[in-house]
């Protein structure tokens, strides 16, 4: 594909136990099972709509799928209260509308993408936590308590507007950073979107005060993210830890469920870098830490130059604008534009900063005429897709279970595959 360069990101071996196993283009024959049933579980459900143009896309669904173990019944659930609560607080209204200097205000106190990828691929993060000292976080929640005047989102009445603030920032990694890491093919998995993000966390000159003043803040946080935003945290390194830390890890361990707690590392000084290094390249590890990248806490990001060289950029910009922004398809879908979206002066803004080529999905070679992997246009020779519209044909009732499903799907694909061999015969 020509702009793409041919330099790929390579993953170190003895990593992949995670990502991208279990993700698009990397599921099990278990787990396709699996993920087919939940879109038909999810639609008799009236939860999702498939089609030409779904209702969410495969992702996103294989997200909440992946983070209740793949039972559907668990994920229809967890999914579910999320679209309810999405609902509730408008959040796409919110991340249109929110003001910009309130968003960046916001994101000071929270990690910080930093421009830069890790060596799969996925967007990398930052967070110093030194820097949410008692008196900063609390005129920051004074300041929050009530969403007023920070975008024209209605709410639950129930979640903070501080919360809702700090959504918006989760919307902007699924919405932004993700969408954008997806469209680069210098990867080893350029097959499967980007879903996750991997984090350095610095914990360094904290006190065991600050981080008990801070334990509600961040669990209110952690709880809430866990439920409507999963699977979007892969690898976390712990850096600076102090000696009291074992108390601190203690209460956090608990905030998070035990997959996530088995990605976090906690590094001693020496651990740092050898460890750092074998997930990211140097170029893009922050000089503090032992790499090459000139990258501050605060800072906008430092754009991969490899990102950038695939850039049209528009407008005047030469750099992505602060406050929030997504990318939607252009072009009759050949291209992405990001839209930078908020308030600025109390007037919405929507202005189109750039725009990059499409690479995912990539297209996939043509099968040989003759080979068996080539299937005549418009042949129903897959029995695997018979069988889900077998079972999409079927009445579910409403306390009909997954495992019921599951079983409807392997009868039907078995019986399939058998008059698939008698017609072979």
């Amino acid at each position: 594909m020509s702009g793409i360069s041919v330099d790929r990101i390579q993953s170190v071996g003895g990593h992949d136990i995670g990502y991208p196993h279990g993700h698009l283009g990397h599921l099990t024959q278990d787990e396709e099972n699996a993920f087919q049933n939940f879109k038909i579980f999810l639609e008799e459900k009236g939860a999702y709509t498939s089609g030409p143009t779904p209702s969410h896309d495969d992702q996103t669904l294989l997200r909440f799928l992946r983070a209740r173990r793949w039972v559907a019944q668990d994920a229809y659930v967890q999914f579910r209260d999320t679209e309810t609560w999405r609902k509730a607080n408008q959040l796409e209204v919110l991340y249109d509308t929110i003001d910009v200097e309130a968003y960046e205000e916001t994101r000071r106190l929270y990690p910080q993408w930093t421009g830069r990828r890790d060596r799969r691929g996925i967007p990398l993060y930052l967070f110093q936590i030194r820097h949410l000292d008692s008196k900063t976080v609390a005129a920051y929640e004074k300041k929050t308590e009530s969403p007023a005047n920070v975008s024209k989102a209605g709410t639950d009445g129930v979640t903070t507007g501080r919360l809702l603030r700090l959504f918006a920032l989760y919307e902007n990694l699924t919405r932004f950073a993700q969408p954008l890491c997806t469209e680069m093919a210098d990867r080893e998995s350029a097959r499967t979107p980007i879903t996750l993000s991997t984090n350095i966390v610095d914990v360094s000159q904290v006190s065991l005060r600050m981080f008990w003043n801070l334990k509600a803040h961040m669990q209110s946080a952690s709880t809430l993210a866990t439920a409507h935003y999963p699977e979007t945290l892969d690898r976390i390194f712990i850096i600076g830890a102090p000696y009291f830390f074992s108390t601190v890890w203690g209460w956090v361990k608990r905030w998070f469920d035990p997959i996530t707690v088995s990605k976090i590392f906690i590094l001693s000084p020496a651990e740092v870098r050898p460890t750092l290094e074998s997930f990211i390249e140097p170029r893009n590890i922050p000089k503090l830490y032992g790499g090459e990248l000139d990258f501050e806490f605060f800072a906008r990001p430092n754009l991969d130059p490899r990102i950038n060289e695939r850039l049209a950029w528009e407008n005047g910009h030469t750099a992505f604008p602060e406050g929030p922004a997504y990318w939607e398809p252009v072009d009759g879908g050949s291209r992405l534009a990001c839209v930078a979206v908020g308030s600025k002066d109390g007037k919405e803004r929507r202005e189109r900063v750039c725009t990059i080529p499409v690479a995912f999905p990539p297209e996939k070679p043509a099968a040989a005429a003759g080979s068996k992997d080539a299937v005549p246009a418009g042949a129903a020779s897959a029995p695997a897709e018979e069988a889900i519209e077998g079972v999409r044909s079927l009445a579910l009732s409403d306390d009909e279970t997954a495992a019921e499903i599951s079983e409807k799907t392997r009868e039907l694909a078995t019986e399939q595959e058998q008059k698939a061999t008698a017609v072979a015969a």
